[in-house]
C-alpha cells in the first residue's frame, strides 16, 4: 500500500466563501476593467486612462518606479498579447498570471467550501506575496541597469 498523503485542505464556512466570491469578482472587475483600457504604446501609462496623474516616481528621478507598466502590461495581458505584456512589466505579467489562477481557484474552493490544496492559508499568501514582492524588485533593479 502507497503512503500518499493528501494535502489538508483548510474548511472555509459561510463568511470564508463569501470571501472567495468577492475575491473572485474583484479579480474579475479588474480583468474586465484592463481589458476596457488600451495599452499606451509606450508600455506605461495606461493607469492616465483612469483619470490617475502619471507616476510621480518617473516625474522625480526620470525612471520608471517598480510598478510603471503594470496597467499596460494587464491590459495587454487580457488581450492575450503576453510578449508585449512582458515587455511592458514581466513582474505584472507573472501578477496577471497568478491572479488569472486566483479565479477558478476561488470559485471551486468556495463550492466546496474547503481550501484547495492548502492546509495552511496565511503561510501560502505569504509566500506568495514575499516571492512577487521579491521578483518585482529584482526586475526593476535589472530593468534600471539595462537602461542606463
Amino acid at each position: 500500500m502507497s503512503d500518499i498523503r493528501q494535502p489538508v485542505e483548510t474548511p472555509v464556512g459561510n463568511g470564508g466563501r463569501a470571501a472567495l466570491l468577492g475575491i473572485a469578482v474583484f479579480l474579475i472587475v479588474g480583468f474586465g476593467i484592463a481589458f476596457l483600457l488600451n495599452p499606451d504604446p509606450r508600455g506605461y501609462g495606461t493607469h492616465q486612462q483612469l483619470g490617475l496623474p502619471p507616476c510621480t516616481f518617473q516625474l522625480l528621478f526620470g525612471r520608471h518606479c517598480p510598478g510603471c507598466g503594470m496597467t499596460t502590461s494587464f491590459s495587454h495581458f487580457v488581450r492575450g498579447q503576453f510578449v508585449k505584456s512582458a515587455r511592458a512589466n514581466v513582474a505584472a505579467t507573472l501578477l496577471a498570471t497568478v491572479c488569472a489562477m486566483l479565479i477558478p481557484w476561488c470559485l471551486w474552493s468556495a463550492l466546496r467550501g474547503r481550501l484547495w490544496m492548502v492546509s495552511d492559508p496565511v503561510s501560502v499568501a505569504g509566500i506568495m506575496s514575499i516571492c512577487l514582492a521579491t521578483l518585482t524588485i529584482l526586475l526593476w533593479v535589472a530593468r534600471l541597469v539595462t537602461v542606463i
